[in-house]
């Protein structure tokens, strides 16, 4: 089976956030002595993603159309 991917569109504000708070989880889990092998995996995915100009459509969903 085929691994799935996801695709999650941020700018760059948002992707600033999202390293900060991997790199916090980081030095928690180092402070704590547990391995942080995982989320080092994810900021060098996160840090190194390529940057793509896209166009978001932002949809109404169905629960706020109510």
């Amino acid at each position: 089976m085929k691994e799935k991917l996801y695709h999650v569109a941020l700018d760059d504000y948002e992707h600033g956030i999202v390293l900060r708070s991997l790199n916090d989880e980081r030095t928690k889990l180092m402070e704590e002595g547990k391995t942080s092998d995982a989320v080092d995996d994810l900021l060098i995915k996160v840090g190194n993603a390529p940057q793509k100009r896209v166009k978001v459509v932002e949809r109404k969903r169905s629960d706020e159309a109510r």
